[in-house]
């Protein structure tokens, strides 16, 4: 394994919070109480997490277009056409109830993290990429499955 830089894997930490506070949320009653009073309903459980997965399945869409840019002819034109999934995705998918929209997340990140290891295996990617993407993927995964069983 190679070694994530410092500064991909904190800030990718730092972007995990909102995941965790829709689980945190989902869990402690209390805490969901006082988020609700304090920063309103889009701040409280499921919803936090399916507004903010939607944000992330789009800003990965263009994370993938630039590891696109590195690659020419048919390579190039295969992954800037995979790249643009998980944006349609999150598009596509989420105006559902919360557990649906929550499901396809899930599968939508799941989705993801295999076009992340595509891009890596074509050399698009860092080498320590699929390190820093199967650690976050699975913190996602764990947190929005929270909010799907609860």
């Amino acid at each position: 394994m190679t070694t994530i830089p410092r500064a991909p894997l904190v800030l990718g930490l730092l972007g995990l919070i909102p995941f965790v506070w829709g689980a945190a949320t989902v869990l402690s009653p209390d805490l969901a109480d006082w988020s609700l009073a304090t920063f309103g309903a889009r701040f409280v459980g499921p919803y936090v997490q399916l507004f903010y997965g939607a944000v992330i399945l789009s800003f990965m869409s263009g994370v993938l277009w630039g590891f696109a840019t590195k690659a020419e002819g048919a390579q190039a034109a295969t992954g800037y056409a995979l790249s643009v999934i998980p944006a349609l995705w999150a598009f596509f998918t989420t105006g559902s109830g919360p557990v649906a929209a929550g499901l396809n997340l899930m599968a939508g990140f799941a989705g993801l993290l295999l076009l992340d290891f595509a891009f890596w295996r074509w050399g698009l990617a860092p080498a320590w990429w699929m390190s820093l993407r199967v650690l976050l993927t699975a913190i996602v995964l764990a947190c929005l499955a929270v909010g799907v069983i609860l």
